[in-house]
Protein backbone atom coordinates (compact mmCIF):
# COMPACT_ATOMS: atom_id res chain seq x y z
CA UNK A 1 0.00 0.00 0.00
CA UNK A 2 1.63 2.78 -0.96
CA UNK A 3 1.02 7.10 -0.13
CA UNK A 4 2.06 9.77 -2.40
CA UNK A 5 5.72 8.37 -3.12
CA UNK A 6 5.64 6.48 0.32
CA UNK A 7 5.14 2.89 0.99
CA UNK A 8 3.98 1.48 4.08
CA UNK A 9 6.80 -0.49 4.38
CA UNK A 10 8.64 3.04 4.72
CA UNK A 11 8.15 3.43 8.08
CA UNK A 12 10.65 4.80 10.41
CA UNK A 13 10.93 4.46 14.38
CA UNK A 14 12.69 7.52 15.66
CA UNK A 15 13.22 9.09 19.04
CA UNK A 16 13.76 12.56 20.87
CA UNK A 17 16.95 13.38 22.08
CA UNK A 18 17.43 12.45 25.63
CA UNK A 19 18.10 15.83 27.60
CA UNK A 20 18.39 14.36 30.90
CA UNK A 21 20.82 14.46 33.40
CA UNK A 22 22.97 11.20 33.72
CA UNK A 23 22.40 10.97 37.33
CA UNK A 24 18.67 11.48 36.64
CA UNK A 25 18.48 8.27 34.29
CA UNK A 26 20.82 6.25 36.40
CA UNK A 27 18.68 6.86 39.62
CA UNK A 28 15.65 5.17 37.79
CA UNK A 29 16.93 1.15 36.74
CA UNK A 30 13.95 1.62 34.46
CA UNK A 31 14.96 4.65 32.90
CA UNK A 32 18.56 3.66 32.75
CA UNK A 33 17.27 0.14 30.83
CA UNK A 34 14.71 1.94 28.04
CA UNK A 35 18.17 4.49 27.30
CA UNK A 36 20.28 1.43 26.79
CA UNK A 37 17.58 -0.66 24.89
CA UNK A 38 17.29 2.36 22.73
CA UNK A 39 20.45 3.62 22.29
CA UNK A 40 20.82 2.38 18.62
CA UNK A 41 17.35 4.32 17.65
CA UNK A 42 17.85 7.30 15.40
CA UNK A 43 17.22 10.41 16.23
CA UNK A 44 14.08 12.30 14.99
CA UNK A 45 14.87 15.22 12.56
CA UNK A 46 13.14 17.82 11.11
CA UNK A 47 13.67 16.08 8.07
CA UNK A 48 11.31 13.52 9.44
CA UNK A 49 8.68 15.59 10.13
CA UNK A 50 8.85 17.04 6.90
CA UNK A 51 9.07 13.65 5.01
CA UNK A 52 6.23 11.62 6.13
CA UNK A 53 2.73 11.97 5.30
CA UNK A 54 1.53 10.09 9.28
CA UNK A 55 3.41 10.66 12.66
CA UNK A 56 1.93 8.31 15.65
CA UNK A 57 3.66 9.65 18.92
CA UNK A 58 3.97 7.33 21.89
CA UNK A 59 4.82 9.66 24.95
CA UNK A 60 5.52 8.61 28.62
CA UNK A 61 3.53 10.77 30.66
CA UNK A 62 5.12 14.21 32.61
CA UNK A 63 2.51 15.66 35.37
CA UNK A 64 -0.15 15.08 32.91
CA UNK A 65 2.00 16.44 30.27
CA UNK A 66 4.45 15.52 27.75
CA UNK A 67 8.47 15.06 28.55
CA UNK A 68 10.47 18.22 28.24
CA UNK A 69 12.37 15.93 25.96
CA UNK A 70 9.94 15.92 23.78
CA UNK A 71 8.89 18.85 24.17
CA UNK A 72 11.69 20.78 23.12
CA UNK A 73 11.96 18.56 19.93
CA UNK A 74 8.12 20.06 19.30
CA UNK A 75 9.62 23.76 19.99
CA UNK A 76 12.01 23.34 16.93
CA UNK A 77 9.33 23.05 14.81
CA UNK A 78 8.66 26.66 13.88
CA UNK A 79 10.27 27.00 10.64
CA UNK A 80 8.42 24.07 9.44
CA UNK A 81 5.33 25.15 10.72
CA UNK A 82 5.87 28.58 9.10
CA UNK A 83 6.63 27.62 5.96
CA UNK A 84 3.11 25.60 6.19
CA UNK A 85 5.29 22.07 6.16
CA UNK A 86 3.65 20.68 8.99
CA UNK A 87 -0.41 21.30 7.51
CA UNK A 88 -1.72 18.44 6.51
CA UNK A 89 0.04 15.89 8.28
CA UNK A 90 -1.63 12.88 9.91
CA UNK A 91 -1.05 12.93 13.60
CA UNK A 92 -2.24 10.59 16.00
CA UNK A 93 -0.85 9.92 19.83
CA UNK A 94 0.00 7.20 22.57
CA UNK A 95 0.89 7.75 26.28
CA UNK A 96 1.84 5.84 29.50
CA UNK A 97 2.03 6.53 33.10
CA UNK A 98 2.75 4.58 35.87
CA UNK A 99 -0.97 4.16 37.04
CA UNK A 100 -4.12 4.06 35.71
CA UNK A 101 -5.12 7.72 36.20
CA UNK A 102 -1.59 9.04 36.00
CA UNK A 103 -2.46 11.70 33.45
CA UNK A 104 -2.24 9.52 29.79
CA UNK A 105 -5.03 11.75 28.49
CA UNK A 106 -4.14 14.62 29.22
CA UNK A 107 -0.71 14.04 27.97
CA UNK A 108 -2.55 13.21 24.71
CA UNK A 109 -4.46 16.32 24.06
CA UNK A 110 -1.55 18.43 25.66
CA UNK A 111 0.61 16.64 22.21
CA UNK A 112 -2.46 17.41 20.21
CA UNK A 113 -2.36 21.49 21.11
CA UNK A 114 0.70 21.67 19.23
CA UNK A 115 -1.00 19.89 16.09
CA UNK A 116 -3.44 21.77 16.08
CA UNK A 117 -1.06 24.66 15.51
CA UNK A 118 0.78 22.83 12.85
CA UNK A 119 -2.61 22.78 10.73
CA UNK A 120 -2.21 18.46 10.88
CA UNK A 121 -4.97 16.27 11.18
CA UNK A 122 -5.68 14.88 14.43
CA UNK A 123 -6.76 11.04 14.30
CA UNK A 124 -8.05 9.53 17.59
CA UNK A 125 -9.44 6.27 17.61
CA UNK A 126 -12.56 7.38 19.21
CA UNK A 127 -15.17 4.56 20.41
CA UNK A 128 -14.61 2.73 16.60
CA UNK A 129 -13.08 -0.41 17.41
CA UNK A 130 -14.21 -2.70 20.62
CA UNK A 131 -10.60 -3.22 20.66
CA UNK A 132 -10.58 0.66 22.54
CA UNK A 133 -12.83 -0.55 25.42
CA UNK A 134 -10.86 -3.79 25.98
CA UNK A 135 -7.78 -1.43 26.32
CA UNK A 136 -9.52 0.62 28.87
CA UNK A 137 -11.10 3.29 26.66
CA UNK A 138 -9.35 6.14 25.38
CA UNK A 139 -11.09 7.56 22.82
CA UNK A 140 -7.88 10.29 22.33
CA UNK A 141 -5.36 7.82 21.56
CA UNK A 142 -4.19 4.17 23.16
CA UNK A 143 -3.10 4.63 26.79
CA UNK A 144 -1.34 1.91 28.94
CA UNK A 145 0.09 1.42 32.79
CA UNK A 146 3.90 0.89 33.26
CA UNK A 147 4.75 -0.96 36.12
CA UNK A 148 7.78 -0.47 38.48
CA UNK A 149 9.57 -3.08 36.18
CA UNK A 150 8.32 -1.47 32.73
CA UNK A 151 5.81 -3.87 32.30
CA UNK A 152 2.48 -3.26 30.24
CA UNK A 153 -0.32 -3.50 33.02
CA UNK A 154 -2.90 -3.49 30.08
CA UNK A 155 -3.22 -5.55 27.19
CA UNK A 156 -3.50 -2.89 24.59
CA UNK A 157 -1.77 -4.72 21.26
CA UNK A 158 -5.31 -4.88 19.57
CA UNK A 159 -5.57 -0.95 20.53
CA UNK A 160 -2.09 -0.42 19.12
CA UNK A 161 -2.71 -2.36 15.56
CA UNK A 162 -6.37 -0.38 15.32
CA UNK A 163 -5.40 2.80 15.96
CA UNK A 164 -2.50 2.28 13.31
CA UNK A 165 -4.09 1.37 11.02
CA UNK A 166 -6.94 3.44 11.43
CA UNK A 167 -4.03 6.64 11.21
CA UNK A 168 -2.91 4.93 8.16
CA UNK A 169 -6.31 4.76 6.26
CA UNK A 170 -6.89 8.26 6.56
CA UNK A 171 -3.59 9.32 5.76
CA UNK A 172 -4.08 7.88 2.47
CA UNK A 173 -7.37 8.80 1.82
CA UNK A 174 -6.56 12.59 2.89
CA UNK A 175 -3.08 11.65 0.66
CA UNK A 176 -5.53 10.63 -2.46
CA UNK A 177 -7.93 13.63 -2.20
CA UNK A 178 -4.84 15.65 -2.61
CA UNK A 179 -3.60 14.11 -5.39
CA UNK A 180 -6.88 14.33 -7.45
Amino acid sequence: MKIGDHSYNEVKVLKVPELAPQEAIESNPVWKAHVEATKDVPTVTLNDLEWVDAIIFSTPTRFGNVPSQLKQFLDTTGGLWFQGKLANKVVSAMASASNPHGGQEQTILQLYTTMYHWGAIVVTPGYTDPSIFAAGGNPYGTSVTVDQNGKMVENVEAAVKYQTKRTIQVAQWIKNGLQS
